[in-house]
């Protein structure tokens, strides 16, 4: 599988992914090198893989949704398929991924938010800003940060601990629990970002080195849901939901949920089991036998 791995080690060492995703990505090159393979009776290699058509990525995204994949998974392996075909320059035929159901307002699934975080930064131009768009969406949807409250840190916050203090509305200020993936993700930025950080600077930086927009991340998403076949609800503040809702479905307490959230009321936190509620109602209808 010499051109899988040459795309492993380019993701490796010019993109600076994560082990997770190279691994992922590896994974899904191979597995469309030998399905093509089988599909076309023939040794699959650059020139091959330039003739691709709609038709044969279709088969092939058929053949792994009979695996059992879902729409994100669907989509995701759709993008990483994406990425292995402009790094061999063959053109990926044009189609659009698996679209996420419209409905209630609900939150992105954790795999929804993972491949939504990865395909930003992996559209980023350079690793710095790679790293900068995961580590600000990680902090989104691991953190439960508001967009303009991730942007808005400054240097002060290192180094980081198990913890993070954030300002938010109305100049309130909350303790914020820092999962290892999300201060790893900081730290990975921290290392790579070409311009200093300063203690009374912000952390993180556009382009030109100054202070990053939320309509840059914001955008990002945009072109990253397009890619991914999600839907248009599919936004930065959809992340913070959805670290309110699965934090509420796994026991934690509406005023828990509030101090986290950094809600000055407790009925802006209540929505949330609006929610929960919904998509519980959206699996039960889906899954029982009677609904």
């Amino acid at each position: 599988m010499a051109l899988s791995q040459a795309y492993a080690d380019h993701l490796r060492r010019d993109r600076r992914r994560s082990v997770h995703t190279v691994r992922a990505y590896q994974a899904s090159a191979e597995r469309l090198v030998a399905f093509l393979q089988g599909h076309w009776g023939a040794e699959v290699d650059t020139a091959a893989l330039a003739k691709l058509t709609t038709a044969d990525l279709r088969a092939y995204l058929a053949m792994r949704r009979a695996d059992g994949l879902g729409n994100a998974s669907a989509a995701r392996e759709l993008s990483a398929v994406r990425g292995f075909l402009s790094f061999v320059g063959a053109p990926a035929p044009a189609m659009k991924g698996p679209r996420v159901k419209k409905g209630v307002p609900r939150p992105v699934s954790p795999d929804e938010a993972v491949a939504l975080a990865e395909d930003v930064a992996e559209d980023a131009a350079t690793p710095w800003i790679a790293a900068r768009d995961l580590a600000v969406l990680l902090l989104l949807y691991g953190a439960g940060l508001r967009i303009g409250e991730a942007v808005g840190l400054t240097a002060a916050v290192l180094p980081l601990g198990a913890t993070i203090s954030v300002t938010g509305k109305r100049a309130k200020t909350r303790i914020v629990p820092l999962l290892p993936q999300v201060r790893a993700a900081i730290e990975d930025y921290v290392r790579l970002t070409p311009w200093p950080v300063e203690r009374g600077e912000m952390l993180f930086r556009g382009a030109k080195g100054g202070p990053l927009s939320p309509a840059i991340i914001r955008r990002s998403v945009r072109a990253a849901r397009v890619r991914l076949g999600f839907g248009e609800r599919t936004t930065p503040h959809a992340l913070r939901h959805g670290f309110a809702t699965h934090l509420l479905g796994r026991g934690a307490d509406l005023r828990s949920l509030q101090e986290l959230l950094g809600h000055a009321s407790l009925s802006s936190t209540q929505i949330y089991t609006q929610v929960d509620a919904a998509h519980l109602l959206d699996v039960y209808r889906n899954a029982h036998p009677r609904a």
